[in-house]
């Protein structure tokens, strides 16, 4: 019988908000109500960052769940890429480790944040392949067209330096059992 190896527990996931969570409306992404209500279950800690006037916070934030934690930049902290955002953001769900810890965003700074704070990420290849369109405009666009900016998008991004890429929340599960196995076999971020 062959013997099932368990995957470590993610000690926190960290998520961008404007780029990942919600969209310019304050709208759940495709996946995100799913996504975060799985870690939540598996007790696994959460927390968005975005660096938002104080005025947004309020209707970006109103569909998310009230156990989600939030860590907004002040306008005195320094912005992204700076590592101190995602190292604050793990302060405040009280992560006690960088081992497990991981970003999920579309946005390039905090993806770059997350780098240099030495943690997992994974990208949004969506919305780097969105960048400067408007619903309309993406829609109108033919399938193929689409494809294409989204592999220029995937493609950006493993550049950059990420450790996966998803096209949307959806396929964050699988995703994260991914880097469960990465990390099983003993690959740091």
């Amino acid at each position: 019988m062959p013997e099932t190896c368990v995957v470590p527990p993610l000690t926190a996931v960290l998520f961008g908000l404007s780029d990942c969570l919600v969209d310019s409306q304050g709208q759940l992404t495709a996946g995100a109500g799913q996504g975060l209500e799985h870690l939540h279950e598996q007790k696994v800690p959460c927390v968005w960052l975005d660096q938002l006037q104080a005025g947004l916070v309020e209707q970006r934030t109103a569909r998310l769940p009230d156990w989600l934690a939030g860590c907004n930049a002040a306008p005195e902290q320094p912005r992204w890429p700076s590592a101190q955002a995602c190292w604050r953001a793990l302060l405040v769900v009280g992560a006690a480790r960088l081992d497990g810890c991981l970003l999920v965003s579309g946005d390039r700074l905090l993806l770059q944040s997350a780098l240099a704070a030495g943690l997992w990420t994974v990208g949004l290849a969506s919305n780097g392949a969105r960048e400067g369109l408007s619903d309309s405009q993406w829609l109108a666009l033919d399938p193929h067209a689409r494809d294409l900016k989204r592999g220029k998008a995937t493609m950006a991004l493993f550049e950059l330096g990420v450790h996966s890429v998803i096209d949307h929340l959806e396929e964050l599960g699988s995703c994260l059992q991914d880097v469960g196995q990465r990390r099983l076999k003993g690959e740091k971020p």
